[in-house]
């Protein structure tokens, strides 16, 4: 990633933050129900700092194209709520493990990855995308919201290095075949792949390698979002 891309992020992102205004009462009510309808309880500051992200995200949203939805309201249903709506079954599948290390694949503006990382501190999240402009926004984005769990590369995926993940998720990367074949060298032992997917994907499942194992397809209800949503849990054979 260039310097020109980085300095100019950081200037607009801190000019961003000096104008954003602080969310009003109507806005932290309405996701604090969209929350409470997930079965989660965030602490006001949580829940600022969500609709602080999604300040940002608006502010760079013309010039950076991190998402093709634009109205607020929308953004805080089809972002936040649909993000948020993975929590639950995320610490569901990981237990008690203290500092999870989890990657989120073409994570574009940071969809799930920021969300996952404002609301689990210990949780050790990386968002990787090929595009440098994404990949800046989210690294100015994490420090502007004070989030020292979170970073950002700016990679092909199969690219990395590593070092190795307990989760990898992604969010409409890519077809599930392709998702695994091409993170798996990153997967830890023991590992899982969370797909964020719409309508259950049959035909995809129907596609993967013999050595994957899909142990669970699960249904989510996404607080005002009349669409339908599942993860789809994997891990090798």
């Amino acid at each position: 990633m260039t310097g020109g891309v980085t300095g100019g992020l950081v200037g607009g992102l801190a000019g961003a933050s000096a104008a954003a205004a602080p969310a009003t009462g109507a806005e932290l009510a309405a996701l604090q129900r969209d929350a409470a309808a997930l079965g989660l309880t965030l602490p006001a500051a949580t829940l600022e700092r969500l609709l602080s992200y999604l300040v940002l995200l608006r502010k760079w949203n013309a010039a950076y194209n991190l998402t093709a939805v634009r109205d607020a309201a929308q953004m805080r249903t089809q972002h936040l709520a649909d993000c948020l709506a993975v929590v639950s079954p995320l610490r569901r599948q990981i237990g008690a493990a203290p500092s999870l290390r989890l990657l989120d694949v073409g994570s574009g503006g940071g969809l799930p990855g920021v969300v996952l990382a404002l609301v689990e501190p210990a949780w050790h999240v990386t968002c990787v995308d090929t595009v440098g402009k994404k990949a800046a926004f989210i690294r100015q984005a994490a420090g502007e919201l004070g989030l020292p769990n979170l970073q950002a590369v700016h990679a092909r995926v199969e690219g990395m290095p590593g070092p190795l993940f307990d989760v990898i998720t992604a969010r409409a990367f890519s077809s599930l075949s392709d998702f695994v074949r091409l993170t798996r060298s990153l997967l830890a032992p023991g590992g899982v792949w969370m797909a964020m997917k719409g309508r259950r994907p049959d035909d995809e499942l129907r596609a993967l390698p013999a050595d994957i194992d899909v142990f669970h397809v699960e249904q989510l209800i996404v607080p005002g979002l009349d669409a339908e949503r599942c993860l789809i849990w994997m891990r090798p054979a």
